[in-house]
Formats: structure tokens, sequence, C-alpha cells
């Protein structure tokens, strides 16, 4: 981004996450110094996007594992489970949490040290994912912009930018690494209901890059897609089933048949650890359904009668027949996917 703005940073034992609810009137940082504020910024959506949410959980057990260094080891191992399981619970949909908090079990399970040596090693565990998520989204953004051709317009739905990651994004990434090609590209973004999280940060992204942008309402996409004004469709994910199929933020299914009946291109953008290889298919995927009042009021101001009944669940799941392409670190995954994401299961170990 033009502007250096950081979706988090860890500085003097606390955790430090750019306050997204305040977007784009705002740019604030709450801290986190403790292991339920990490938890907290999670499940209040403070940070949001499924590689950001596990950079953020993988700090927040080095933060409760630096907490309770002084405990005895067994009681130690207790309390990290426990932090593990609060953290795990905060946002069910995206797999990158319970894959960092994978990682960070390892640590703590698999060696035989005294609180102290964990509570270091849990650190730079989590200090080398974040790195890792910004390194690996470049990568995305590389192999993507094979897929974009100079004059492109596309579209992008809720945020999968550099404020949803570790830095660079996965979807925008895409469009950002175009646009260091010098290609120029035009992007329409879904102010994305009801959380508006493409009006109110994908829409900042886009003018800090200095990216020609668009905002546009949800139920617009189909009217832009009938006038052949949009090349492609590219979005992110929170969690990918072994078969391909794709959850994403509420809407993505409805712009994929869209996209599918104009005949448009529809690209997943994500890294290899939102691939849930334990499932088969994304009816096994958990959907989190939330508060009522994000979609009865914006900013505390209610825009729906006093008493309606409320169903508002935040993901959907985009069958794998309606993706044309998978992009990841490891390159574009094309269909069938089933034997390419086995493949990369099997090379992962």
């Amino acid at each position: 981004m033009r502007k250096n703005i950081e979706t988090l940073y860890f500085k003097d034992g606390s955790l430090f996450l750019l306050n997204q609810l305040n977007l784009p009137n705002k740019v604030e940082y709450i801290k986190c110094d403790s292991v339920k504020k990490v938890r907290d910024g999670i499940r209040d959506m403070i940070v949001r996007g499924a590689p950001a949410i596990g950079v953020t959980a993988a700090y927040g057990m080095a933060i409760a594992a630096e907490s309770a260094k002084n405990m005895e080891s067994s009681a130690f191992i207790s309390y990290l489970k426990e932090c593990s399981n609060m953290l795990f619970l905060s946002r069910p949909t995206a797999v990158n949490l319970s894959w960092a908090l994978e990682r960070m079990e390892k640590i703590y399970m698999n060696n035989d040290l005294e609180p102290q040596e964990l509570s270091r090693l849990l650190l730079k565990e989590a200090k080398m994912i974040y790195e890792e998520d910004i390194r690996l989204n470049k990568k995305i953004g590389d192999n993507g912009a094979t897929l974009i051709k100079d004059g492109m317009t596309v579209l992008t739905h809720c945020n999968a930018g550099a404020l949803a990651t570790a830095g660079w994004g996965t979807a925008l990434g895409v469009i950002r690494s175009a646009q260091e090609q010098g290609k120029k590209i035009r992007v329409f973004v879904d102010e994305t209901r009801p959380y508006l999280q493409g009006a109110r940060i994908t829409a900042f992204e886009m003018m800090n890059i200095e990216m020609e942008s668009y905002l546009i309402c949800d139920n617009m996409a189909g009217h832009f897609m009938a006038k052949k004004e949009i090349d492609c469709v590219i979005v992110g994910a929170d969690r990918i089933a072994s078969n391909g199929d794709t959850a994403n933020k509420i809407g993505t299914y409805s712009l994929a048949v869209l996209a599918k009946y104009h005949n448009i291109p529809f690209y997943i953008a994500a890294p290899i650890s939102t691939i849930d290889f334990n499932i088969q298919d994304g009816s096994f995927i958990p959907i989190e359904e939330r508060n009522s009042k994000e979609i009865t009021e914006i900013r505390g101001i209610k825009i729906a009668p006093e008493g309606m009944e409320v169903k508002n669940p935040a993901f959907d799941v985009t069958p794998y027949s309606l993706i044309s392409a998978i992009i990841t670190e490891k390159g574009v995954l094309r269909p069938p996917f089933v034997e390419k994401i086995l493949n990369i299961k099997n090379n992962n170990g």
C-alpha cells in the first residue's frame, strides 16, 4: 500500500491490531496484551480475513505462553490447551485459525522443554507464520497475475487484500502484482453487506495503491456482467474443501452463479493453508452465524423494524463446478481439483 498501514504488529510483548471496525474514517491500533484480548479481537472482527486471523491466533498463543512461563510444566501445557481452544472457538469458518493453532501446538507438545524455553520458541514460530504469510501472498499475487491481461476489469467481493493478511493480500494481491507488472487494471468493488468490508476496507486499499476502482452495491454485479463490463471475478477464501468447494464471505456463491451464466472466469486466491484436507466437500464446512444487529443496524442506526427476525450467515459455499481456478503459492490449480489438491497434500507431508 502507498501508505504504510499494517494489519498487525508485535512489539514489547503485545500484539497491536488495526481496528478495522473504524475504517476508513479512523486508523487506530488496539493493544492486545492478553490471550483474551486477542480472542476478542478475532471474535469482534477488529481483525478479519482468514490469513490475518491465523497470524493473530499464533501471536495470541505466544502471549499466553509468556504470561504462564513461570508455571510448572504440566500446568503450563494445560493452560496453553485451554487458550488454544478459546481462540479456536472465536470464529469457526476460517481454517487458517485452526491451522495456525495446530502449528503452535506442535511446538509445546512435541518438545520436552521448560516453559521459559517453550515460550521463546512459540514467539519465534508466530513471527515465522507472520513472515511466511507475506512471502506466500506475494507468490499468490505473481501466479495470479498471469491470468490478468492489460486493460481487464476485475470484480472482487469482501476484502482479501493486505488488511486481510499479514501483508500484500490474496485476491487483491493478484491485482497488485498485475499493477506492478505495468498492466492497467480497473476494479469493481462490491460493498459486501452486511459488514461493508468492500466499501470500508477494499475501497480504502484501492485508493491507497492508486488503482482505478469503482464501488458498487452487491446487487449491481449482474447488471455490469450483462453489459460486459466485467472480465473476471477474483475473491479470497476462508476454507477450501478437498474437492475445491470454497467457503468465502456471504454473497460469493451468488457472484459465482452470475459469472457462470455470463461466461466470466471466477477465480479463488488463497494460500495452501486455507485448504482443509480433512473434509471431502463444502457440506462439512461450519458456517458462522453472526449477531442480528449487523443486519438491522448500521453503526448503531436502526434500519429495520424492531423485533424483526434475522438470519445472518457470515459465509456461503461456492461449489467447485463454478470455480475456474484456485490461485495458490504453489501455482494455479485448474479443474478437476481433487487430484491436484491431493497431490499438494501428499507433497506437504
